[in-house]
């Protein structure tokens, strides 16, 4: 069979449009006797008539061997040149209490960016001690609550954060652990970078004026700088746009060296994982050893101690250990040019899974439910929403006898999906379940219609209650 011409370069045509491709799939993922996906040995069928539809499961063994692997790459590596490393949860990607619970009992701290995000971590009963708080606009209230609990660090973004988390903490009585958060010059994407002297983003300052708020920092009685920190993009594969952002980084942190304490450097996050066939994301312990490999070296040439240092990765974590099933709806054939492509869709799309719409993203489908020997075609799976944009997969091939009621599964959904999922046109979040050693269990539950209308004021007690029989719609 011919590769379909609107096919994408990168998609090649699957000698079996049921195999799950390596790299993709949490590790517990198989097909069982009957064809059925099964992933923590739960079966496809057994989520969906459980939990319902879409749903966001999340492969907990999977998640918690990651962050493992992870964790033990890099402090591997670091001791091996001489120093330790820190390694942070990045929980943007994906927070709940209990993954929280899980990175904590794995050895990891936890990052996280928001008031809301602080709340889940103390819910979860994670020790502020081990939290780092982001942000370019922490508001005065966040930063008064994080100091008066006692927050490991705080990230100070821009000039006017250097006196207001000075002035919280001096009220609290504490001195307050801070990084700076500079912009090296690097955006880094996949296996591209790019250096530049000038910076035009909202996130830190710019290497030049960083001295100035050093300064500034170690003025306060009440504040005590640890050191640098950088973030220079997602979903990186190799290490060559850390070795320059290190390079740089490393120079200003020798200057700083030389009017007080820098113990610290924090490298950031953003390693890559897979999405599609086409992705070849950098071993974890590759990427360890070389960006140890970087900083020895860049501290050696300029004959200063080796800091310690911190990593926040979130994506390469939990994104591949997530997978979001959804019933197809309706199968609709077009012909573009002369050539064929199968609409799929399914009962969700850009409210369980925005990065698609918002950056373009790939991703991997395949039949859940079921296996056939039917020939592949190029699909596009869509949501159900009002918007020609609502594509959950733009291309990718399934059996050619895909057909409505089948159970499909997207795969490396874990990271940014929940956390960006939203209630456009009236749609509620889908639940999230773990899956381990056979069982599945409910992590955060879905929304309901009455949910949703909870929230409207206009809402009167015979309509709200009316709401209540119709709880099933999507």
């Amino acid at each position: 069979m011919a590769i379909n011409p609107l096919a994408p370069d990168w998609l090649s045509l699957p000698a079996d449009a049921n195999a799950l491709a390596a790299g993709l799939w949490p590790a517990t993922a198989t097909r069982t006797a009957s064809g059925e996906l099964s992933i923590g040995g739960v079966t496809a069928s057994e989520l969906a008539n459980t939990f319902g539809t879409p749903l966001y499961v999340i492969d907990e063994a999977d998640a918690r061997a990651r962050a493992n692997t992870l964790r033990t790459a890099f402090e591997t590596e670091f001791a091996r040149i001489g120093t330790t490393a820190k390694v942070y949860y990045a929980g943007k990607a994906f927070l709940t209490t209990e993954i929280a619970r899980w990175m904590v009992a794995d050895g990891l701290n936890i990052d996280i960016c928001s008031g809301g995000e602080l709340a889940v971590a103390l819910a979860a009963g994670v020790d502020p001690a081990i939290m780092g708080f982001h942000g370019n606009n922490k508001s005065l209230a966040e930063i008064d609550e994080a100091t008066r609990i006692g927050i490991g660090t705080i990230v100070i973004d821009s000039p006017a954060e250097v006196e207001r988390v000075a002035a919280a903490a001096a009220r609290h009585g504490i001195v307050q652990n801070v990084r700076l958060r500079v912009n090296s010059g690097v955006h880094a994407h996949t296996h591209e970078f790019l250096a530049t002297a000038h910076e035009d983003q909202k996130f830190g300052i710019t290497l030049e004026n960083a001295p100035t708020l050093v300064a500034a920092i170690r003025s306060h009685d009440s504040l005590r700088f640890l050191g640098l920190h950088c973030h220079i993009g997602s979903q990186i594969f190799g290490a060559d746009g850390f070795a320059e952002s290190a390079s740089r980084l490393l120079a200003l942190h020798a200057e700083l060296l030389l009017t007080g304490p820098v113990p610290e450097l924090n490298l950031g996050g953003g390693f890559g994982i897979a999405y599609t066939s086409a992705d070849s994301p950098t071993p974890i312990t590759e990427l360890a050893a070389r960006i140890a490999d970087i900083v020895a070296a860049e501290c050696a040439s300029r004959e200063i101690p080796l800091p310690a240092i911190a990593v926040e990765p979130g994506r390469a974590i939990i994104g591949p250990a997530g997978v979001t099933l959804y019933e197809v709806g309706t199968t609709k054939p077009v012909d573009v040019g002369g050539h064929p492509r199968l609409y799929v869709s399914v009962d969700g799309g850009m409210s369980d899974n925005a990065r698609p719409a918002l950056y373009g993203a790939d991703y991997s489908v395949r039949i859940a439910s079921r296996v056939t020997e039917a020939e592949p075609v190029l699909v596009r799976v869509a949501g159900k929403h009002c918007e020609s944009g609502d594509i959950v997969v733009d291309a990718d091939y399934l059996p050619g006898d895909v057909t409505p009621g089948d159970l499909v599964a997207v795969a490396a959904t874990g990271a940014y999906c929940w956390s960006l999922s939203n209630n456009y046109n009236y749609l509620g979040r889908p639940p999230v379940v773990a899956v381990t050693d056979g069982a599945a269990r409910l992590l955060v539950r879905g929304e309901t219609i009455s949910d949703l209308l909870a929230r409207d004021t206009g809402i009167t007690p015979a309509s709200a209650s009316a709401s209540e029989t119709k709880e099933s719609v999507r």
